[in-house]
Order: structure tokens, then C-alpha cells, then sequence
């Protein structure tokens, strides 16, 4: 029996592809996440359009803004106020990266439009506050953007997940100020710090960041479902690595971030139960240990004997099922606008399965 050359057998099982043949190539895949986030785009229009249209100045009640809150409570809105200072940079950088993307760059402007009344909205709690001047906000603007915000990772992976994970932690910083300023804190520093108007301002932004973490789940999911293994592994560096934005250029932040946590606003447990594992949970990934245990896995080179060993690893982290039901859907929610529209009868979005099993 003739025996294959040991370095020409390294060899081919170094070429061996990481998928089993007949799956989808490279180009199908990139082409349905494409087409995904193009209808998913239009849907997140029409939604946000019908039902989230407010604005910053005249939806509010300014002059009924109370103007005796604690100290503590004026500089969580400071420090907000100073995270949202960075809108133009978060559009920007992210915009180069994704801007060949039609439906990921036109949302992420439609993103940026929102946000930015996230900025003026948390500006005015400032304002009317009257625990800063309007001199004094507009000198500390001028020092909060002499320098730039840079993105954490350059590729639109490793990005949508550090967009689920900082969209939902906001979205946990919101209605925990919410809780407060509806009068729930249990925290005796915030005794006389309810205000109905400040409540209205962190719900109805709380209510966007929900929007906005909805729309990165789903986009997660599509690198999920179609590139599994290599979105573990971006989630995995995502989670290891995750800071949120702006904090490094911030004067002070460090005090804030201490505030902020002490009040049980945003903290260390926060990050855990509320984000990291809400986050989890939704992306079909089996917790925190399943993730960081399975990505040794792998990233193990498939031998020549066999190339289960990575996919094993990828179903012990992920239920591929259940990504495939929610991916499923959401072409079928697609596919629905698009009927409405009528884009179905000229250029139809389709679902095709992606043959992992």
C-alpha cells in the first residue's frame, strides 16, 4: 500500500478548507449579509420614523427642570453630557470602514442622526439645570474635542459586537438614572433627586439605545450564523477587551466612572448581569466560560484524520439552531416590508441557509 510523503500530508491538511465542501462560498455569504443589512436598514427606518420621532428642544419640558438636584446627580449629567460630545467622531470613523456597505453606512448616518439628539438632549439637562453656565459648557465642549475618539477595531466584525455590548450598556446606564429620577433609588444621595422631566429624558434615550441594540444584535447574528467561528472569536476579543467609548479622553472620568458605579448605576455587576450576559444570551452563545473555553478549541488546526474538532467546538459555544430560527425570522420580517413596498415583485431579498448543521 503506498504511503503519502509525511510533508506533502502536512501540506494538504494545512490547505484543507475550514468548512466541509458545498457549503457557502465567501462571496454567497458576504452577499446575503449584504442583502440582510440593506432590508433590515430600510426596516429600521420605517419603524423609527413611525414611532421615535421626537425632539431634543421641544418635547420636553425645560422649564419645569429642577434646578436643585444633588451634586452627584449634576455630575452624572455632566458626564454624559461629555460621552455624547463624541458623536461626530463615533459616525465618522466607523462610517470609513463600512462605507461600502449600503445598508451598515446608511443606518450607522440614520445612527448618528439619533445620537446626536441624545448630545443636545443631555446638553439641555445640563443648561437648565443651572449648575453649569452657558459659558462654561461652551469652553468645556472646545476641550472635550481638541482630541478625537478612534475606533477600537477597523473591521465591521469585531464591531458589531462592540456596538451590541456598548448599546446595551448605555441603554443600562439610561434607565438606571431613569429609576432615579423617578423617585426609586434606594440610594439615600439621590433622596430628592427625583424629577419627572429628567425621567422622561432617560427613558425615551433608553427607548433608542434599545432600538439601536436590536439592530446590532441582528447584524451579530448574521456573522454568527454565517461565519461562526470567526465571530466566536471577535466576540471573544470584544468581551476581553471591551472599554466604553470616550472614557481615556474625558477630564475626570475616572471620578465619574466611580459615581456612576457606586450608585449602582453602572458598575462591575451591571456590566456582568445586565450587558454581558443579556448580550449572551441573545446571541444564542452558552455563557461567559462556554465562549472563553471554546475559542482554545477553536482556533486547534483540524488534522488530517478529521476536521470535526471545529466545528464540535462551535455548537458546544453557540446554539446554531436558534440563530438560524432568529436569522429566519428576520428575512422573513424583511421580506414582509419588502412586500409592502413592493421591492419583493423587482428584487426580492432571500433567505439561504447557510448548511452548518
Amino acid at each position: 500500500m503506498h504511503q503519502i510523503d509525511p510533508a506533502l500530508a502536512k501540506e494538504l491538511d494545512e490547505q484543507k478548507p475550514a468548512t466541509p465542501p458545498g457549503l457557502l462560498s465567501k462571496a454567497e455569504k458576504d452577499r446575503l449579509i449584504e442583502r440582510a443589512f440593506l432590508g433590515l436598514y430600510r426596516w429600521y427606518v420605517d419603524r423609527s420614523q413611525k414611532t421615535r420621532n421626537w425632539n431634543p428642544d421641544m418635547d420636553f419640558d425645560w422649564r419645569n427642570f429642577r434646578t436643585d438636584h444633588s451634586r452627584q446627580m449634576n455630575l452624572i449629567l455632566e458626564g454624559f453630557f461629555a460621552v455624547e460630545q463624541y458623536v461626530p467622531d463615533y459616525v465618522t470613523t466607523l462610517l470609513r470602514v463600512i462605507r461600502r456597505s449600503h445598508g451598515r453606512s446608511h443606518f450607522h448616518i440614520r445612527w448618528g442622526s439619533e445620537e446626536e439628539k441624545h448630545a443636545d438632549l443631555w446638553e439641555n439637562t445640563l443648561l437648565f439645570s443651572r449648575y453649569r453656565s452657558p459659558e462654561w459648557i461652551e469652553e468645556y465642549k472646545h476641550v472635550l474635542r481638541e482630541q478625537a475618539w478612534e475606533l477600537p477595531w477597523d473591521n465591521t466584525m469585531h464591531m458589531s459586537f462592540y456596538t451590541v455590548i456598548q448599546e446595551r450598556a448605555t441603554q443600562v446606564n439610561y434607565l438606571n438614572t431613569g429609576l432615579i429620577a423617578s423617585g426609586k433609588s434606594d440610594d439615600a444621595n439621590f433622596a430628592g433627586d427625583a424629577d419627572p422631566v429628567l425621567a422622561r429624558v432617560a427613558q425615551v434615550i433608553a427607548i433608542d439605545e434599545a432600538a439601536h441594540f436590536n439592530f446590532f444584535m441582528e447584524t451579530a447574528r448574521l456573522y454568527l450564523y454565517y461565519y461562526p467561528a470567526q465571530a466566536l472569536e471577535a466576540l471573544h476579543d470584544v468581551i476581553t477587551y471591551f472599554a466604553m467609548p470616550a472614557g481615556h479622553l474625558i477630564p475626570n472620568y475616572d471620578r465619574f466612572a466611580e459615581l456612576i458605579a457606586s450608585s449602582g448605576i453602572y458598575g462591575g455587576r451591571e456590566h456582568v448581569r445586565d450587558v454581558l450576559d443579556v448580550a449572551l444570551k441573545n446571541l444564542g452563545v452558552n455563557g461567559r466560560r462556554a465562549l472563553r473555553q471554546g475559542i482554545t478549541r477553536i482556533r486547534q488546526v483540524p488534522t488530517l484524520e478529521g476536521d470535526t474538532m471545529r466545528d464540535t467546538a462551535i455548537f458546544d459555544v453557540l446554539d446554531y439552531q436558534r440563530v438560524e430560527k432568529k436569522i429566519q425570522s428576520l428575512f422573513g420580517r424583511i421580506q414582509a416590508y419588502e412586500k409592502q413596498v413592493g421591492f419583493d415583485e423587482i428584487n426580492p431579498t432571500l433567505f439561504v441557509p447557510s448548511g452548518l448543521r
